[in-house]
């Protein structure tokens, strides 16, 4: 039993199929989580809109791709504008790569492939909320330097939040982890995905391409993620 004091974090649920979106809000709603169902698309974002500033906002949304009317991916470039801060995990029945990095381009957060189990859309989704929630914690404060905080998945320059996604924080930490050091493009991918065979170098390109400006958005001057021609990148910290 929860108790009602509490208030548990809400999670809207956009998927057309009755008894999988029943499925896993049941699962969901059994770990403590509150959810509501959508079933078409073109009555998420007019949800939203009447949610997010209502005193119980959702934290995340799972995001089916394939839906009527509005698609998932059209959808989540409209939310991630929008509402930047709210976390995305993308529901997908196509495996082919474009559609998988397509959603992680746009700005989800995380995507999971049908079928799936609702355990694992449990565990996903408990993930994603601690990644995102210290967003919103200014308890972790930066200095003059690059500093991640893995609790909220953040990268803070001088105190800035980045704004990283959750696969740009990957690769930034990946490279972090070892000052100097070069890795190639295969490295990287293999450390940031579970089954790298669904993405391509380009991918990782684009990944350090929005990487690189959002650390040069706040020191312009400085360039710390460099790239190696013809091997790959590495990150090097100013003397």
């Amino acid at each position: 039993m929860h108790d009602a004091d509490v208030p548990r974090d809400t999670l809207l649920i956009v998927e057309d199929e009755p008894k999988i979106a029943r499925l896993v809000a049941d699962y969901l709603e059994g770990s403590g989580f509150a959810t509501h169902p959508i079933d078409h698309g073109d009555a998420v974002l007019p949800w939203l809109q009447e949610n997010m500033a209502g005193e119980r906002p959702p934290s995340l949304v799972l995001l089916d791709l394939m839906l009527p009317g509005t698609d998932g991916l059209t959808l989540c470039r409209e939310i991630r504008q929008r509402w930047p801060k709210l976390a995305i995990i993308m529901l997908t029945a196509r495996v082919e790569e474009v559609d998988r990095l397509l959603g992680l381009e746009l700005g989800a957060d995380d995507y999971i492939c049908k079928p799936f189990s609702p355990r694992e859309v449990v565990a996903r989704v408990k993930a994603v909320l601690r990644r995102s929630r210290a967003a919103s914690d200014p308890a972790a404060s930066g200095g003059s330097n690059l500093v991640l905080d893995d609790d909220g998945w953040r990268a803070l320059a001088d105190g800035h939040d980045l704004g990283l996604t959750a696969v740009e924080y990957q690769l930034l930490k990946v490279m972090m982890q070892s000052p100097g050091r070069i890795f190639s493009r295969d490295q990287l991918m293999d450390r940031m995905y579970r089954d790298h065979r669904i993405v391509s170098e380009r991918t990782v390109d684009s990944h350090v391409k929005k990487l690189r400006k959002k650390i040069s958005d706040t020191w312009p001057e400085r360039e710390i993620i460099r790239s190696v021609y013809g091997v790959g990148y590495k990150y090097q910290p100013e003397e």
